[in-house]
């Protein structure tokens, strides 16, 4: 991380041609479990990782906002008071929607002052690993500590949702940017995604002897396209059809009435969310009674779930899931929006080198191309570093 800052700082006085004012950071997250429950209204349980996004800022004397990154070579540089998603594109919708939505959550960004930012991230982009939420929530730290807005992280949560939702156009719910600024060390972040209600989750993984180790398949995911949206609106037309105001309102009991009225697809979306919901708040309670230990088939029920009625899971996906479990891990799943991105493995520490071996030679086998695999610890959310 050290290295990231030096590298961060560096870079924006060889741009910008003047030091930063600080250094704001936030991280991307992996989901441990809960996966499209949370734009249903529903319970997640995600946590922060050790892997993190940089902005170094300076405020401008002006209102000329113009952002850099380690991503392209591209200078991009809007007038504060121009903002909008009408003239937002590429990568630099994240940072520039953050600004635009932070205006829509009570900033004047005719009376706020410009800023130069560049931004740099260790978060693997495309894994599922929400390397988006942490563009946003580190940008959003950023600005609302120079401008002194003195806005909680709750909103800023909604905002940087805001600026996925409509500035990047992706249709995701609040899991990623909440994870992202309320994460804690060697915690998980357990969210009501209707009342944004959260607390922590000790892990306790340490004290089990296990990892949880990330399986980056390399087929990156977009959620800004299709299939993404496709699940979000059938889920939309089930609740419709079931008259409820989300999905988080019907039970596992609920089910066997529910078949009747809905169609097969849109009834096996909606056997997803719902048994997800019901496995995320068994996690919560396996974690503190039993410890982590307990939850491995949880883990891989989820997967199960996602692939079979929910239709996001991909052949690499499944494989890594597969050999994880078939190589000592308690349990297994792929983890984010799926249609590619990352899977995770909850380990013993003494199997973490064999699991990696025993991935590497079935995507060999396979014919694919060899993942990334890394352990992830849970961490701190965002922040100012300095």
């Amino acid at each position: 991380m050290t290295d990231l800052r030096d590298e961060a700082a560096t870079a924006f006085q060889e741009i910008f041609g003047r030091a930063s004012d600080g250094l704001w950071s936030a991280p991307g997250r992996v989901n441990l479990i809960g996966e499209h429950t949370d734009y249903n209204e529903g319970f997640v349980l995600p946590f922060a990782i050790d892997r993190r996004t940089i902005a170094a800022l300076a405020v401008r004397d002006d209102r000329m906002l113009r952002i850099a990154s380690a991503f392209t070579d591209e200078l991009v540089e809007h007038d504060l008071t121009q903002v909008s998603p009408d003239v937002l594109h590429g990568w630099s919708a994240y940072p520039f929607g953050v600004a635009w939505a932070l205006g829509e959550h009570g900033a004047d960004l005719h009376a706020v002052p410009g800023a130069d930012i560049y931004i740099d991230s260790d978060v693997p982009v495309g894994a599922g690993l929400s390397s988006s939420a942490a563009i946003e929530c580190a940008v959003a730290i950023a600005l609302d500590d120079v401008w002194h807005l003195g806005l909680d992280r709750a909103v800023l949560a909604r905002a940087g949702q805001l600026a996925e939702n409509t500035a990047v156009g992706a249709p995701t719910g609040i899991m990623d940017q909440a994870a992202s600024l309320f994460g804690e060390d060697g915690a998980a972040v357990f969210l009501d995604c209707r009342s944004l209600e959260s607390r922590l989750v000790d892990l306790r993984l340490a004290e089990a002897g296990l990892a949880i180790v990330v399986i980056d398949t390399g087929a990156a995911h977009d959620l800004a396209t299709g299939g993404y949206g496709e699940r979000r609106a059938s889920c939309e037309r089930a609740a419709k059809a079931l008259g409820v105001a989300a999905l988080r309102d019907v039970r596992v009991d609920d089910l066997d009435r529910a078949r009747g009225l809905l169609d097969d697809t849109t009834f096996r979306r909606l056997r997803h969310v719902v048994t997800e919901n019901q496995r995320v708040l068994d996690v919560v309670r396996l974690l503190a009674t039993d410890g982590p230990a307990s939850i491995g088939e949880l883990l891989d029920a989820s997967h199960r779930s996602l692939r079979n009625d929910f239709d996001v899971s991909t052949p690499q996906l499944d494989l890594a899931v597969e050999t994880a479990v078939g190589n000592g891990a308690i349990g297994a799943r792929m983890t984010g929006g799926g249609f590619g991105g990352a899977a995770i493995a909850l380990v013993p520490e003494e199997l973490t080198s064999l699991l990696r071996v025993a991935i590497d030679g079935a995507f060999a086998e396979h014919g694919l191309e060899q993942p990334d695999i890394f352990r992830v610890a849970a961490s701190i959310g965002a922040r100012r570093d300095a």
